[in-house]
């Protein structure tokens, strides 16, 4: 192969490294390819001056373009850009084992660099939730949208997040809420900035790809659920690992991925914003309505809630989505897994904070609330306002959790 055949070559694994355009090849190759000969090959005296006279004209050219340049700010990045690097290239007419080496070198470093996270692409779905009536029968079926995005785990596994709009809301129990606590009093109006909460809980699926990235502080089975199935949710993992689960995945994607606050939970659990004014609108137990039954909820169905008929107890998990969802688009917020939140437990909400924050002072760090109830629970602990805690090492085949991320920046 001639030496121009061999920087033609070399000029298209060029264009494949760095992504360019068919113009920009034509930029580099037009210095490059006439100046850069084999070893073997003499170089005509006048194309030598000429390329050299070409040579003095781009490093004016170039000298001209760096003394408009802004000079760099303390946040600049110091790892060179292929837009950089292309500039470089043209104007020193560098041959072309430099050009590809230089890349290579560009690659390594920026592997140990934290790159920005691509924009991900906004997504719109319908959906269609329902409300019951006090017997626990379908009583309307509201059409409804969600917005979310979608990240790529690999291997043709994705998790999906719901956007959640910033609202307010009253979050605990009424008084005469049956089966309601002093745990989920007294009733307090808490605002929420937006945020973003996984359509579903976390998948067997999800937790495999997750688990199998580098270690952050936490050591992760990649299988440590008791009911196997893909799109099951994960379960049997502690709160410690689910943060675990949280930090590899932030590292991975470059945003910040976290447990809720139990805030957080209920608000978007409930899915419904309430306008606070002289009358707060009424909140109901169930985000269904007055009660729920095992047609809507995997729950233990053989104990009903309110006026609700005896149903089914499936005594297991059961795929993430089977039922329908919430207002907000987000599934199984009732029943099939109890979800870890970040929080440490509090006996009650006597001065917790009202901005949707976790509430980290004067808890006890030694038990981490879960809410949600889960497929052994019966429908009372399955309501919105309740609460529990567990020890943050300690698994149980009943619970999981999902995550949430603040909202991102932009969107393709």
């Amino acid at each position: 192969m001639h030496g121009g055949d061999r920087d033609r070559a070399a000029l298209q694994r060029l264009q494949q490294l760095l992504s360019l355009r068919d113009e920009d090849i034509a930029a580099i190759e037009t210095p490059i390819l006439p100046v850069k000969q084999t070893e073997d090959e003499q170089q005509q005296p006048a194309e030598r001056e000429q390329a050299a006279q070409k040579q003095q004209e781009r490093e004016q050219a170039h000298q001209r373009t760096q003394s408009v340049s802004p000079p760099p700010t303390p946040h600049s990045s110091s790892t060179i850009t292929r837009q950089q690097f292309l500039k470089l290239i043209v104007f020193s007419g560098g041959g072309l084992a430099v050009a590809l080496i230089g890349n290579e070198v560009i690659q390594s470093s920026n592997q140990g660099t934290s790159e920005n996270p691509a924009s991900p692409e906004l997504l719109t779905s319908d959906f269609e939730t329902v409300t019951v009536d006090d017997q626990g029968q379908i009583a309307e079926q509201v059409s409804a949208q969600a917005k979310s995005f979608q990240e790529d785990l690999g291997n043709s596994v994705t998790l999906e997040m719901i956007a959640t709009p910033a609202g307010e809301f009253l979050m605990g129990a009424a008084a005469n809420e049956q089966s309601a606590s002093d745990r989920a009093m007294p009733q307090h109006c808490v605002k929420v900035p937006e945020f973003w909460m996984g359509k579903f809980a976390v998948t067997q699926a999800q937790w495999r790809q997750v688990a199998g990235l580098p270690k952050v502080k936490v050591d992760l089975n990649l299988d440590p659920s008791n009911f196997k199935g893909a799109k099951r949710p994960v379960e049997t993992v502690s709160w410690e690992q689910a943060v675990e689960f949280c930090d590899r995945l932030s590292q991975k994607t470059g945003k910040t991925y976290r447990l809720p606050s139990e805030a957080e939970w209920e608000y978007a659990c409930r899915a419904r914003t309430v306008r606070l004014s002289a009358q707060v609108e009424a909140t109901t137990p169930f985000y269904f309505g007055e009660t729920i039954t095992s047609d809507l909820v995997n729950c233990r169905g053989t104990n009903p809630y309110g006026n609700a008929p005896k149903g089914e107890y499936r005594q297991q998990t059961t795929e993430v989505g089977t039922f329908p969802p919430n207002g907000f688009g987000l599934y199984d917020m009732h029943g099939n897994v109890f979800e870890w939140c970040a929080d440490p437990w509090h006996d009650n909400y006597q001065d917790a904070p009202t901005d949707g924050s976790v509430w980290t002072t004067n808890g006890n760090n030694e038990r981490r609330v879960v809410r949600g109830g889960s497929w052994v629970s019966n429908p009372r602990g399955c309501r919105s306002a309740y609460r529990y805690c567990n020890a943050p090492v300690n698994t149980y085949n009943y619970g999981g959790f999902r995550v949430v991320c603040s909202a991102p920046r932009t969107f393709a």
